[in-house]
């Protein structure tokens, strides 16, 4: 009996696998807040002058560093904390405990570093992809440690630090099909899942045109999506794939080229510039004194398997 034939007539197992998933999704969707959250701020006037276009040779590039704490700290407002919107359902990047109901990850940790660089207590405030640039605009948060991707088009509307991860695009596939993937091609007419608002969607339909893209709200829809048979494939960065692969035995991301390059950065609003440039201070005492290589090491490597150094900076915007 073949893996493929086990994972249909196996409904107490895929039973098994869902629940485990849905359970990190509810306790993902509660998140784990420090401090309550402020009021909801009035959205701004639309008589606002529209923002000047923000040229961009180079998205990886960001603005020198800065140890001005106190600059930085007046462009978090009067509420005398960080509040961060991260993932709640990303495994190892930024997820919930089942075991403590607290947010843990490699995101998370770096929000942490930030937060007590600046000298000010840490609110975690699980967001969903599609919600990230809103709630910066909106100043409901005033960082994302979400494995967000740094793009041109991004810059128009947030400001990004440094690069603090490079990821890749891949693909993963049930372990049975894993042999007979041979690049995006394979996926011509397949549905394909990855979450809505991520430039990972974008792109599979970009590089295979006969792709059939699924959105969900987040990385545990796809996966649930996944198990379903509702979908032949999830789309991600390498790490995060990894960390769904980690959840179901039956998934696999099989040797392939990588489809993209995707830095990760940490966005804050567009015009917090002396927060972006105090961010990247942090970031560079991290990849000096050894935590960035600490963080990798604890969160990431375990499943990536493969060594990792921090990120070049990039200065000159």
């Amino acid at each position: 009996m073949t893996r493929a034939r086990q994972r249909r007539g196996s409904g107490a197992r895929l039973g098994v696998l869902l629940s485990g998933v849905l359970a990190l999704g509810t306790l993902a969707s509660c998140g784990y807040d420090d401090t309550p959250l402020p009021d909801k701020p009035e959205a701004a006037s639309s008589s606002a002058p529209p923002a000047s276009q923000v040229e961009c040779d180079d998205p990886t590039k960001s603005f020198a560093p800065s140890d001005d704490a106190v600059a930085a700290r007046a462009q978090l407002g009067d509420r005398g904390r960080l509040v961060v919107g991260v993932s709640g359902d990303t495994y190892q990047l930024g997820f919930t405990d089942p075991a403590d109901s607290r947010l843990k990850g490699f995101d998370i940790d770096v929000a942490r570093e930030v937060a007590d660089a600046l000298g000010v207590s840490l609110q975690l405030r699980v967001i969903s992809a599609g919600e990230r640039i809103g709630l910066l605009e909106s100043g409901e948060i005033d960082m994302v440690a979400r494995n967000m991707t740094m793009n041109c088009a991004r810059w128009q509307e947030v400001s990004f630090s440094t690069v603090y991860y490079n990821a890749t695009q891949k693909v993963l596939v049930r372990s049975d099909a894993a042999t007979s993937y041979a690049g995006p091609q394979s996926l011509a007419g397949k549905k394909v899942c990855a979450p809505a608002g991520t430039t990972s969607i974008a792109n599979i339909a970009d590089i295979e045109p006969e792709v059939k893209p699924v959105p969900a709200n987040n990385h545990t829809g796809c996966l649930i999506k996944f198990q379903r048979g509702e979908v032949d494939a999830i789309t991600g960065d390498d790490t995060v794939l990894a960390g769904l692969v980690a959840q179901d035995p039956y998934a696999v991301v099989p040797e392939q080229k990588k489809l993209t390059d995707e830095p990760y950065g940490l966005a804050v609003a567009r015009e917090n510039r002396a927060l972006a440039a105090f961010i990247n201070n942090v970031l560079d005492r991290m990849r000096g004194d050894g935590t960035w290589r600490r963080l990798y090491g604890t969160w990431l490597k375990p499943y990536l398997k493969v060594d990792a150094a921090p990120p070049k900076p990039v200065y000159g915007r």
